[in-house]
């Protein structure tokens, strides 16, 4: 996982317009030597532009109901999503069935924790290599070879737990 200046725990740090996110995943795209097709754009964007995860369902009416590129081939949206999931453009959160758009489009795919709020159903990408390292030592340790991770906390995020507070 790449290392960077500052924590990635605020959930519109690093996508915080979807043309921008487009544009880095593009530039990561020409590097990687892959081809970002006007469908599998317009799904990120999608993605990248929704202020909390997109469920594939909602995204394929979101596509349907455009005229945008897939809106006549529904199975080209979930093509879409294997492509951006397999290149670690967008991460899925298994335990809400949903999309994210990752922080870091221009790094290898990774895992990461997720801190997902049952409320307002926000979900912040929480960079911490040490807990994704102590899992990993874990599991070798009682002889597990991991091969992918996903860590999902749910609760109350800041602003939902104040609100809750308030009352």
């Amino acid at each position: 996982m790449a290392q960077h200046d500052h924590p990635c725990t605020d959930p519109h740090h690093h996508v915080d317009d979807a043309e921008g996110f487009i544009a880095a995943v593009e530039r990561a795209c020409s590097e990687r030597g892959l081809r970002l097709t006007p469908i599998r754009a317009h799904v990120l964007g999608l993605i990248a532009a929704a202020a909390k995860p997109l469920k594939a369902y909602d995204l394929l009416d979101m596509v349907r109901e455009g005229d945008g590129p897939g809106a006549a081939a529904p199975p080209t949206v979930y093509r879409a999503l294997d492509f951006l999931l397999a290149n670690g453009f967008i991460h899925k959160l298994q335990s809400v069935n949903a999309f994210v758009a990752c922080h870091h489009p221009s790094t290898a795919q990774h895992s990461v924790p997720f801190l997902i709020c049952d409320r307002c159903h926000s979900a912040v990408e929480l960079e911490d290599e040490a807990v994704v390292a102590s899992l990993d030592e874990r599991a070798r340790a009682l002889g597990f070879v991991p091969q992918a991770q996903t860590l999902e906390v749910h609760g109350l995020c800041a602003q939902c737990a104040g609100a809750a507070a308030a009352h």
